[in-house]
């Protein structure tokens, strides 16, 4: 069975100023009559991924795409030390987000995200829920910081040799701190060479908490392009040091503002990065939500995971 839609182009893209000298790449792929949906990727500082448009029925879907500040062909790209992440906030990336729905006159989407992207999508949904059709998320997060602490801290029990690697790509002050700040700082470091190390030790960090998953592919962060690696890294220490700028637990405690909005919560059992419990949580807290545990799947996915996200895609479709 072909799990996901044939590749396909969009048929309208675009750069939207949104202020504070930062433009944010859109694109539109699908029926440009077709029900309207936005991808949010993850993250954050990823950009978005041709890979997305397949999960959902061309001939029925109007696709929107667009790479969050800073990352992918959105510019200033945070990369580039000159970008300044003043105005790379959570309340920002909120604020594109309805400034686009306005730009291609959307009435309603169907928001499709995962990892950081739930974060953002739920933040969203919960601030405009008349905007909002459906929500499909895998790989669910609300980025707490005990979630937060659990990923650079927490799951060091299951990695402990690249962990104290991690630990000791900062300097000796800060080893015994809060490491996310910590690498948030060496990010904005004038020294090149200072940047990229930092970089590096937080990719492999990252690559090896996925490591045990079954069905993941080998280096997922370490693998990307250098300027993708940095900007990745340097926006995901900055909103990470931060909590999102989200008050600890908001979008579990406010997820009764979600009533009314069907959606389908897809997690992986395996997934070690991002455990089950928030999923189990939010699913508690969110009745038209159902959720869907994977059983083969961790943070990076599997093919049954791709399955169920096409599903509840193709199920929102119907009229």
């Amino acid at each position: 069975m072909e799990r996901l839609y044939p590749p396909t182009e969009p048929y309208d893209h675009g750069m939207l100023d949104v202020g504070d000298g930062n433009h944010v790449h859109w694109e539109v792929c699908g029926n440009p009559s077709g029900k309207p949906a936005l991808v949010v990727h993850g993250g954050p500082g990823s950009g978005c991924s041709p890979a997305a448009r397949r999960y959902f029925d061309p001939d029925r879907y109007r696709v929107v795409l667009f790479d969050q500040r800073g990352c992918g062909r959105s510019t200033p790209h945070a990369s580039d030390p000159a970008a300044d992440m003043r105005h790379n906030t959570t309340e920002h990336l909120l604020r594109d987000m309805e400034r686009l729905r306005e730009h291609l006159g959307v009435d309603r989407w169907l928001l499709f995200g995962g990892s950081w992207g739930s974060t953002l999508l739920l933040a969203y949904a919960e601030r405009h829920p008349h905007r909002v059709s459906e929500i499909v998320v895998t790989g669910v997060t609300t980025t707490r910081r005990t979630e937060i602490d659990w990923l650079y801290r927490g799951v060091a029990r299951f990695f402990p040799e690249p962990w104290e690697r991690f630990r000791a790509g900062l300097p000796a002050a800060d080893r015994d701190g809060d490491l996310v700040a910590g690498y948030a700082r060496l990010m904005e470091d004038p020294d090149p060479e200072v940047r990229a190390r930092a970089a590096h030790d937080w990719c492999a960090w990252e690559d090896a908490v996925l490591s045990l998953e079954p069905n993941g592919a080998p280096a997922p962060y370490s693998g990307r392009p250098p300027a993708g690696r940095l900007a990745f890294v340097r926006i995901a220490a900055h909103y990470f040091a931060h909590g999102a700028w989200l008050e600890e637990g908001a979008l579990l405690r406010d997820a009764g503002r979600l009533a009314g909005i069907p959606g389908v919560l897809i997690h992986g059992r395996l997934d070690l990065s991002g455990p089950l419990g928030t999923a189990w949580e939010l699913s508690r807290a969110w009745p038209d939500a159902r959720l869907v545990v994977v059983g083969d799947s961790g943070h990076l996915g599997s093919d049954t995971m791709r399955e169920e996200a096409r599903g509840a895609l193709d199920r929102f479709a119907r009229p």
